[in-house]
């Protein structure tokens, strides 16, 4: 089957006592042993071993053809612990423009634990070289399109260069998702998704994924850290992200379209200073975007603002005005939402302060432009 059939029947997955098509929820955390004091059903206990795991799972493991896949209890919970797998004083990198959460978690408490963490432009090929220590860098973590600029890494490349001096390579493939990007085809060890976002897409479930290319020995310390942490996903919310992933497909190709059609008609606007969108032509990453992102560029963009009192003040001001986007944080979901993101991530923050952060959902288009062009004063 093509991904989006896989995506569409979750594998066509069938109750075998019920012969049902939607899945059950199993809620029990326990499960009873054999006679013998065995667990031939291969379950014990549910915080690593849950049934409504299993076919979550399987459906990412075949999305972005790798070996297998696992659940945590936020996208937060699933990148850190690839990073908890790693041992006291070894280096990593990671892009200076990242989510800026875990760009604060790698900065503030990674480095408490003994890693060394060095944030580079990692869209620049050569500053990787530069920066990359053979032998001692064991991580190389990627992240692209990179929130909220929308950078693109060329991860092939990335690849190449960490995997010459030994290192791993996780990309956190939130934004670009299965659907328009597959990184194990570039070379990539580990994919990453906060499946809070376009995973689940209906903007209630707190998700997170990890995939691999291959079973090693860091992936079994993943899978350790995941059931001794105990940082796992409920019972009800991995059935809601099974059902999310249904409509996977047909959602980020709509949001990918409006997005394109809003950055064209935003680009040279009078009242905006910029659009950022790897889809323009005039975007510095869009021919990497181009070679790696297939059938479309996503549905996250900005726009940078003009107007009376500074960027920054007819930024906020736009962003008052919306009556369709909803002023909220988050990205992903069937709803548009804007957001001023400077105000978010505060002080130390890479991003411009006129800044609008949009992520496109389903609505019409027409309706979302119109909308965008009333709260810019038009």
């Amino acid at each position: 089957m093509k991904p989006a059939s896989i995506a569409a029947q979750a594998l066509g997955w069938v109750d075998e006592k019920t012969r049902a098509i939607v899945p059950p929820i199993h809620p029990s955390t326990t499960f009873i042993r054999d006679p013998d004091n065995q667990y031939r059903s291969g379950r014990g206990y549910a915080r690593d071993q849950n049934p409504t795991f299993d076919q979550a799972e399987a459906v990412l493991t075949a999305l972005e053809g790798g070996h297998a896949s696992l659940l945590f209890a936020s996208g937060m919970a699933a990148a850190t612990a690839v990073f908890q797998a790693l041992a006291p004083g070894d280096h990593v990198l990671a892009p200076k423009v990242m989510y800026w959460s875990l760009r604060n978690w790698l900065a503030n408490f990674a480095t408490r634990w003994g890693l060394r963490v060095d944030f580079i432009d990692m869209t620049d090929a050569d500053a990787l070289r530069r920066s990359i220590q053979p032998g001692k860098t064991k991580l190389v973590w990627i992240e692209t399109p990179a929130n909220p600029l929308w950078s693109i890494t060329d991860i092939a490349l990335s690849c190449e260069i960490a995997h010459a001096a030994g290192a791993v390579v996780a990309v956190d493939s939130t934004v670009a998702t299965p659907v328009l990007t597959r990184p194990f085809e570039f070379g990539a060890d580990i994919v990453m998704h906060a499946g809070t976002k376009y995973l689940n897409g209906h903007s209630d479930v707190m998700a997170g994924t990890l995939t691999t290319r291959e079973d090693t020995a860091l992936w079994q310390r993943v899978r350790a850290i995941r059931a001794q942490v105990g940082g796992v996903l409920g019972t009800f919310e991995a059935w809601l992200l099974t059902r999310g992933m249904r409509t996977l497909f047909p959602r980020v190709r709509a949001a990918s379209a409006s997005a394109q059609a809003i950055a064209e008609h935003f680009d040279k606007h009078p009242q905006v200073e910029e659009v950022l969108y790897p889809g323009l032509g005039s975007f510095k990453g869009h021919a990497v975007a181009a070679k790696q992102m297939r059938g479309g560029f996503g549905g996250m963009l900005s726009i940078r603002v003009r107007g009376a009192g500074g960027g920054e003040a007819a930024a906020i001001a736009a962003a008052a005005k919306v009556q369709l986007w909803k002023r909220a944080t988050s990205l992903g979901g069937v709803e548009s939402l804007v957001e001023h993101r400077a105000s978010v991530e505060g002080a130390g923050t890479p991003v411009p302060t006129d800044l609008l952060r949009l992520s496109t959902g389903i609505e019409d288009t027409g309706d979302l432009i119109a909308d965008l062009e009333q709260a810019l004063g038009r």
